[in-house]
């Protein structure tokens, strides 16, 4: 990571005459005592070094391309007076700061470090406690938020913001961060091209992850644990959602994965364990999943309605207590090539297919999802009877939901 910031900074003197280029250093004996005192001396592509020490400051405002590095893990404590530093210019790179005691407002979003119509930006190595939002980008783009560690205290979601923000963004990496306990762990709205890669998002109020209205997105290689809910993606489409981990997202109303109004997008390589509900669909549409694992969820896929030509390939169903729920009798998705642990059909050819297709979708989810007082029945032999009986002859749940060629053997996952 610091690699990058280095070639930044090269990047940066190089674009203006040496002569032009300083360096500023701020600490308690030094010609700046202050960050604010610093960046208003500046000119453009100055370094300014930020020695050991807590500075008691806010509104900082960055109006020049400026890199600002940390030594030693200087505190910029806010005091709980409003927002800490505010982004307004191209080219500025900020490092190994720590910011605390941002303020909180019911009226304005403060923040920890702001951007604001914003290019080729940097924040990186930053440790952000005591906040109201974290990092807000806001009509910014080509820029990068790698390694940041952002810890808040949300108690509720009225009260709380955001762990990093993106507002009409585009061309932003989100790499390598940190981020739990407050209100969402990142949160996409309008934002176009973005990559949110190598994150652990955990112990947030409600959801790991939550995208609105952003298309030609990625996320791959994050974990998403013990949030309100794991991910939400809500009316984007293109998506590649690849190599996560959404584990023990509980609740009543928990998930690992909600998708609602979702199109033409890919879920692959990722594992569901030990959530209330693995994915959560609605009103999406050519989706395909594949090499998924799920694993000791409630529901594994539950199926709300209005999806239609999703395909589901290759994936591992293992010890969850429903493999799919389904609220419709009509069905327009396909489910082939997966392995089902609750499969108890025969091999007799022996080319690892089972010979008998196999129906995920039980009468007793049928009848849970409209009497969920019923779940208490869930081990008893009665239940075994009726989803029988439904697999022999289906009445409430659709007739052609079947994998024709269940998988006797765990799909193997090739690393991708």
């Amino acid at each position: 990571m610091k690699n990058f910031l280095y070639i930044s900074i090269i990047t940066l003197k190089l674009s203006l005459s040496p002569s032009f280029a300083q360096n500023l250093e701020v600490c308690a004996s030094c010609e700046f005592t202050s960050i604010t005192e610093a960046v208003d001396k500046a000119t453009a592509f100055d370094t300014i070094y930020v020695k050991k020490g807590i500075y008691n400051e806010f509104n900082i405002e960055i109006i020049k391309p400026l890199t600002i590095i940390g030594i030693n893990n200087p505190v910029i404590d806010g005091q709980n007076k409003g927002e800490i530093i505010t982004v307004q210019a191209n080219n500025v790179a900020i490092d190994g700061l720590t910011i605390v005691n941002v303020g909180t407002s019911y009226t304005t979003d403060f923040a920890a470090v702001r951007v604001v119509k914003s290019e080729n930006f940097l924040l990186q190595n930053l440790k952000l406690e005591r906040l109201f939002f974290g990092i807000y980008l806001e009509k910014s783009k080509n820029g990068k938020v790698f390694n940041n560690t952002i810890v808040g205290d949300a108690k509720n979601e009225y009260s709380s913001g955001n762990g990093i923000q993106l507002w009409y963004c585009r061309n932003v990496e989100v790499r390598g961060n940190k981020i739990k306990k407050v209100r969402d762990g990142i949160y996409l709205e309008f934002s176009d091209e973005i990559i949110i890669n190598e994150n652990i998002s955990s112990e947030n109020l409600r959801y790991g992850l939550h995208f609105m209205f952003s298309n030609n997105d990625t996320y791959t290689n994050n974990l998403f644990e013990n949030n309100g809910a794991g991910v939400a993606v809500m009316f984007s489409k293109f998506i590649i959602m690849k190599n996560n981990t959404f584990k023990k997202n509980w609740g009543s109303a928990a998930f690992g994965l909600l998708l609602k109004e979702i199109n033409d997008s890919e879920i692959s390589h990722n594992t569901f364990e030990e959530n209330t509900v693995g994915i959560n669909v609605e009103g999406s549409n050519r989706v395909n999943y594949a090499h998924n694992d799920f694993k000791n969820n409630g529901w594994a896929v539950k199926v709300r309605g209005a999806c239609y030509h999703n395909i589901f390939k290759e994936n591992n169903f293992l010890s969850n207590s429903f493999d799919v729920s389904y609220n419709s009798r009509l069905n327009d998705n396909k489910f082939d090539r997966n392995h089902w642990s609750n499969y108890t059909g025969y091999d007799l050819n022996r080319n690892g297919i089972g010979d008998v297709p196999y129906r995920p979708v039980k009468l007793f989810s049928y009848i849970v999802n409209r009497t969920p007082e019923t779940i208490i029945l869930l081990r008893s032999l009665f239940i075994d009877i009726i989803d029988f009986s439904e697999k022999v002859s289906p009445i409430f749940t659709p007739n052609d939901l079947l994998d024709e060629h269940p998988l006797l053997k765990p799909v193997r996952h090739d690393s991708n």
